[in-house]
């Protein structure tokens, strides 16, 4: 989980070299193309459309407040009883950790997945659903050394650290910084951070994978657009592969909200192509340290007390 130091987190020279001590963009440009800033994308749409709006898009006024309090309500741990009608001790967090928001947005949608019109994700290919078996069956099995886990337990990535970037328990913001040749995404979730080139360059050679994968952004019109490629086999978004190619697009709507579209292309794992969309409302609040306890002393616990039931044997 993550713990919330008392402190803002400074990037600068620390994070990102010397991008962020040049000037950043006019102020004329700022007001078209000014994305800059702390923007916070909690929501509790859910990501596939439920099975009982099939075929509803949008909710009404009503229909939205009623689901709002519905989901609220199923989301709150600390409202789950086991058959003796007491809070289970173990298993999670109580709900005081958790940061999901309450609000489904302006749009009202019934889900974040906009095409499949449907709002449910396309059909994974059988290579996909052979590659995911085959991740389960490595964590499921006992830790012989640290890459026997998986990346969140390793603090390496978080469940939406992204790329792409979707509302989930807790550290729901990012923070964007521009200037006028790179733009760098700072997510809260792990506080790392990808420095994309706005000049143009070439993606790294294919033989090169990073665990965000390889970004290039430009502009369409007022719509900032990153491509990213080159993802490693270590990890997987819902299911797709080291190939994946995602598209992203951020554009001001108004002085509050941004809105953030993302497209999977992943022939190798899906059916077909598939788009998400979520509103990001801009933030005042600084984007704080995450420290990741798993990774602090989890990790050595968990190799330890493998060592120990294997001596037991």
């Amino acid at each position: 989980m993550s713990t919330r130091h008392g402190r803002a987190q400074y990037i600068g020279s620390a994070l990102l070299g010397g991008l962020l001590l040049v000037p950043t963009l006019a102020a004329g440009q700022q007001n078209v193309r000014g994305l800059q800033g702390v923007w916070d994308f909690r929501s509790v749409v859910p990501f596939e459309r439920p099975e009982d709006l099939a075929g509803k898009e949008t909710f009404t006024e009503e229909e939205a407040a009623a689901f709002e309090q519905q989901r609220v309500d199923e989301l709150n741990v600390d409202l789950r009883r086991d058959e003796n009608g007491r809070v289970p001790l173990s298993g999670g967090y109580n709900n005081f950790w958790y940061d999901r928001g309450t609000s489904i947005g302006e749009e009202r949608r019934t889900s974040l997945v906009v095409d499949p019109p449907d709002g449910r994700m396309p059909a994974r290919t059988d290579a996909a659903r052979e590659r995911n078996a085959e991740r389960g069956r490595l964590l499921g099995r006992d830790a012989h050394g640290p890459e026997d886990r998986g990346a969140f337990e390793r603090c390496i990535l978080g469940f939406n650290s992204g790329p792409p970037m979707n509302p989930s328990a807790y550290n729901n913001n990012m923070q964007l910084f521009q200037t006028d040749d790179h733009v760098a995404i700072l997510n809260e979730m792990v506080h790392d951070s990808r420095v994309i080139p706005l000049d143009g360059s070439a993606h790294l050679p294919d033989s090169v994978r990073q665990w965000m994968g390889d970004s290039r952004g430009h502009w369409d019109g007022n719509t900032l657009v990153v491509e990213t490629k080159n993802f490693t086999n270590k990890t997987s978004f819902r299911g797709s592969g080291p190939n994946m190619h995602l598209v992203e697009r951020f554009t001001r709507a108004d002085a509050d909200t941004l809105v953030y579209e993302y497209t999977v292309t992943d022939p190798e794992s899906f059916a077909r192509p598939w788009s998400a969309r979520t509103l990001m409302k801009r933030s005042d609040a600084p984007v704080y340290e995450y420290a990741c306890h798993e990774g602090n002393y989890g990790m050595d616990n968990l190799l330890v007390a493998a060592r120990d039931a294997e001596l037991k044997q």
